[in-house]
């Protein structure tokens, strides 16, 4: 069998377990999406927002990219939060790194990797911003580590700067930001940054919203 056929396979029996257990379980799911929760997470095979969190199918919208970027001119982040926010109203927004990235620990470094250069550039700013610090880390697995947070909560500070979210802060009191970082050898997620509603950021990213 080939490896696709397994997942075809695979998908079989979880339908029927679903079944089994819930007879109306996909009549709800495909009836309603209505979850409280924006996932924007790193596209790390390890990392599966449902499974982390012992959530079910709906209850978690998730977008997902290398290293869990909130880059400004990313059409499609940029999509997915206007759908999060406008359309299914959100209450939460998670940007989850994971420690050990790929993505970050590339960053650090002067390899090229072709297309895939100005993707990490954002991180390597991330970087620069707090060199001092990471550098003074005393391994490398530390430094990566550390990268990892502070570009965790870069990442919820570029959310605070778009005027989606400034927008549903002023006008709905929702929703809140959240840095976590997911730990790949213990299964735990840790919470480094939260912004209520009510944060302020610098005047120049402020917007006016009527």
């Amino acid at each position: 069998m080939n490896p696709f056929e397994q997942l075809l396979e695979n998908n079989k029996v979880w339908a029927a377990q679903k079944v089994a257990e819930d007879k109306d379980f996909f009549k709800r799911l495909q009836d309603q999406q209505a979850p409280k929760f924006l996932w924007i997470g790193c596209s790390d095979s390890r990392v599966p927002a449902n499974e982390i969190t012992n959530t079910e199918p709906g209850e978690i919208f998730v977008h997902r990219n290398v290293a869990n970027m909130v880059v400004h001119t990313d059409m499609n982040l940029l999509t997915v939060l206007e759908y999060a926010i406008k359309v299914l109203k959100v209450e939460h927004i998670l940007v989850v790194g994971h420690y050990g990235c790929g993505g970050v620990k590339a960053a650090m470094t002067n390899q090229n990797y072709g297309i895939i250069n100005p993707w990490l550039k954002h991180i390597k700013d991330v970087y620069r911003f707090h060199r001092d610090e990471i550098n003074a880390l005393e391994t490398e697995e530390e430094q990566v580590n550390r990268l990892t947070e502070l570009n965790v909560k870069e990442q919820v500070m570029n959310l605070a700067k778009t005027n989606t979210i400034q927008e549903a802060w002023r006008k709905e009191n929702r929703p809140h930001l959240h840095g976590w970082v997911y730990g790949l050898s213990n299964g735990l997620i840790n919470p480094v940054f939260h912004m209520p509603p009510d944060t302020h950021i610098d005047p120049i990213y402020e917007y006016d919203i009527q």
